[in-house]
């Protein structure tokens, strides 16, 4: 993912509590973390899912693919960046990879499929003022 030029990235802490018997974070973590990450970008582009789902919208995700690099430890500073690229009608793809700070090493690679729903049936998302490239047009 070295040639995806990030649209949004957020830093945060390793915490004691997320470490697996190894030390080490625990596999499951990783996913709370890019999910974190897509809110905040979300949020960034004044997109509420409270306020959505009130409308009979939801985005959810349908598929998850992660490779996992390398591990992080206790108290490691990183970055969670991300990249979003519409894939179809109804697809929306989340980029998403994790380098520990300062020597930006990546942790994990991941692709995050999600699908927009309006009243439970999947819709073409209609999201404006926002930057959604489509994956033939960009490079």
């Amino acid at each position: 993912m070295n040639n995806i030029s990030p649209d949004f990235e957020i830093e945060l802490k390793v915490r004691d509590y997320e470490l697996d018997l190894q030390g080490i974070v625990n596999n499951s973590v990783y996913q709370n973390y890019l999910e974190h990450a897509r809110h905040e970008f979300l949020l960034s582009q004044n997109i509420d899912f409270a306020a959505l789902h009130a409308e009979g919208i939801d985005l959810i995700v349908s598929r998850v693919e992660i490779d996992y690099k390398a591990s992080l430890k206790s108290q490691d500073n990183f970055v969670v960046k991300l990249a979003m690229r519409k894939e179809g009608n109804v697809r929306i793809v989340f980029y998403q990879w994790i380098e520990r700070l300062p020597d930006h090493k990546c942790m994990i690679e991941a692709k995050i499929t999600g699908v927009c729903l309006k009243n439970g049936r999947p819709a073409r998302p209609e999201i404006t003022g926002m930057k959604i490239v489509d994956e033939l047009t960009s490079s």
